[in-house]
């Protein structure tokens, strides 16, 4: 019998519903049927019985952090009743929370620097401003995605569309104009892949939603020593992790975030990517 895995996906209330995760659903669902897997795709928010699968994995819960408690709940509920997850529940709990930044970096990762506080005030920002020695800052929710309520600001400037709670401020890092943010992609703790996202010109968010423009990689040794510097650091056992890194003020790699709840995997953009996704999830299952 075909093993069975079920892959997360948005809250139909929540308006990632209506983005684009049916087409990666299906491309998922495709590289593991190859293999002689099945695949179904369940809301997170409303996934009723979940024991009758061998993995299921979180993929596709975009939107899941605008209700973080609804989330950190329901994790937790699969975590008692045994649910076989992947990435397991205590990842899925630390990695919705974007104080994970500066853990990792007291472990030694290289991360972009990160100031947090409780709200985003025109205080907190001037703070950062000294703190960073730039006047040209990156302010986002701590539980946020796809640059959900992010904002680029500079003094003199009002905080328009600003993150209404708890708040992490960052540098702005221009060479993302430019290089882009390099994601690379790890199935098993093995490198798959790697891709560019660069920015439309004039905006400074590269996910799809913002038409980033998005190739294919190949990683220099620096950014590899990075990013396998990083998953050192996180010290997890991981079926998918996503790293991405931008070139920070002094042009060397840093974190700016490790995906490991729901990040796009971006399998299309390498001939052999589905295949090690699909091998990396028989592996577990």
């Amino acid at each position: 019998m075909s093993k069975r895995l079920a892959i997360l996906t948005p809250d139909p209330d929540d308006e990632a519903y209506q983005s684009r995760w049916r087409e990666i659903f299906e491309a998922s669902a495709a590289s593991l049927r190859e293999i002689g897997l099945s695949a179904e795709h369940r809301s997170w928010a409303k996934p009723g019985d979940l024991g009758g699968f061998d993995l299921v994995m979180p993929l596709l819960a975009w939107g899941y952090f605008r209700a973080g408690s609804r989330w950190q709940q329901a994790v937790g509920e699969w975590e008692t009743a045994g649910v076989p997850l992947a990435n397991p529940a205590s990842v899925l709990r630390w990695n919705a929370d974007k104080l994970y930044l500066g853990k990792l970096a007291e472990r030694g990762a290289p991360v972009v620097p990160t100031l947090y506080a409780e709200r985003c005030t025109l205080e907190a920002m001037t703070q950062a401003v000294e703190r960073f020695g730039t006047d040209r800052l990156i302010a986002k929710p701590q539980v946020s995605a796809s640059a959900w309520r992010t904002i680029r600001w500079s003094p003199g400037e009002k905080l328009d569309g600003a993150p209404t709670g708890a708040t992490m401020i960052q540098p702005y890092m221009p060479s993302i104009e430019k290089n882009g943010e390099i994601s690379m992609l790890f199935f098993g703790g093995t490198f798959s892949h790697a891709i560019s996202k660069v920015p439309q010109p004039g905006d400074f968010r590269v996910q799809p939603e913002y038409d980033g423009i998005i190739t294919a990689h190949d990683p220099s040794k620096e950014e590899f020593e990075a990013a396998t510097a990083i998953l050192k650091a996180a010290d997890e056992d991981l079926l998918y992790a996503r790293v991405d890194l931008v070139r920070d003020l002094d042009g060397k790699p840093a974190l700016m975030e490790l995906e490991l709840v729901e990040p796009d995997l971006y399998l299309a953009f390498d001939g052999q990517a589905p295949a090690r996704f699909a091998q990396a999830c028989a592996a577990i299952s």
